[in-house]
């Protein structure tokens, strides 16, 4: 069994010691990069919806949701309406064009 010399021992910390260190580095910059990117989008919260409170923004989307949900029913009723609306007109002009042509007849 060979023993290792005390040379390679300080070798082998010396690159596991460079490797973590480049570990830290690069695990530095994505943190940097995380946190730019959350301001960021804490930033264009802020301005679009004037918070950035996460609970807040959750409140907001529930509100928006709804709202949406209360005008896509008004606008399916409305499309109702006119749809029987121009069933109405339907009958009407085939009634009138019956009478017509029994008169014709």
């Amino acid at each position: 069994m060979a023993s290792s010399s005390p040379e390679n021992d300080i070798e082998t910390l010396k690159k596991r010691h460079k490797e973590l260190d480049t570990l830290r580095t690069k695990a530095r910059a994505n943190l940097e990069n995380a946190q730019k990117q959350l301001d960021e989008l804490k930033a264009e919260a802020r301005q679009g919806y004037g918070t950035d409170d996460l609970e807040q923004l959750r409140v907001k989307l529930a509100e928006m949701k709804k709202e949406n949900e209360e005008k896509r029913s008004a606008y399916e009723q409305h499309l109702d309406e006119i749809a029987a609306k121009l069933v109405e007109v339907e009958k009407a002009f085939n009634a009138t064009n019956a009478g017509a042509a029994s008169r014709t007849e």
